[in-house]
């Protein structure tokens, strides 16, 4: 079954008529694991409201592999800084788990920002919410242990892949918290041996939720304590 438009929190929020108006210019898109779907500093080419999956926001330096900086699911979009005016992305996006998007071109996105003052406001308010989850996960990996940085990221993963399975190899769980392989390894070895995840061949399932959360550092309540504020 198809999921629909109003799993999106930003589409579903908005009032009726707004909606409505912005249906028609809609496209589903899947959204396809390792799919890169924006390059910082280039144009958006489109502008993605998550309905199932997630998308990472990453940074790349020179010699170094990506490092992830914030989620992305239903509860957000990909291009809401043309709110601002700003059509160039600031982060690189990767599709970290499979779903569905609705998607629109970016001219007639900038169009129907102009006509959808709720939109306008929405994506503003969201913007928000990503800047503080950027500076959250700054400070989380200069202050935080391996083992809390990771429960926290399998939580914001588990939150958006709707308690399904999360595909990652340690390889790219290390890229991604910006640590070596072991450290991934020592980490989700002892949250699978406290019973909180299982672990097996790349597939990551989040067990017990509230052993997690026990788990993580303060950054994960922290942000969801930001988004609830601003959306209610």
């Amino acid at each position: 079954m198809l999921p629909s438009p109003l799993k999106n929190r930003l589409i579903a929020d908005l009032p009726r008529r707004e909606r409505d108006n912005l249906m028609p210019f809609a496209k589903r898109l899947p959204l396809a694991f390792g799919d890169t779907l924006c390059m910082a500093g280039e144009p958006h080419r489109r502008v993605y409201f998550p309905l199932s999956g997630f998308i990472s926001l990453v940074v790349s330096v020179p010699g170094h592999p990506p490092m992830e900086m914030g989620l992305i699911g239903s509860e957000g979009a990909l291009g809401a800084s043309l709110a601002l005016g700003v059509d160039q992305a600031p982060l690189q996006a990767v599709v970290q788990g499979i779903g569905q998007a609705l998607s629109f071109a970016v001219r007639p996105f900038q169009r129907l920002l102009r006509e959808s003052p709720a939109l306008q406001a929405s994506l503003r308010r969201y913007l928000y919410v990503t800047q503080r989850q950027l500076a959250q996960t700054a400070a989380c990996t200069r202050f935080h242990a391996v083992e809390q940085r990771l429960a926290r990221w399998l939580l914001m993963s588990d939150d958006r892949a709707g308690g399904e399975s999360i595909h990652l190899t340690h390889q790219f769980l290390a890229d991604m918290l910006g640590v070596r392989r072991s450290a991934v390894t020592i980490a989700a070895g002892g949250l699978q041996d406290r019973g909180l995840i299982h672990y097996r061949r790349g597939e990551i399932r989040v067990l017990d939720r509230t052993g997690l959360e026990a788990a993580s550092c303060a950054c994960y309540a922290e942000v969801r304590r930001e988004y609830a504020e601003q959306f209610p």
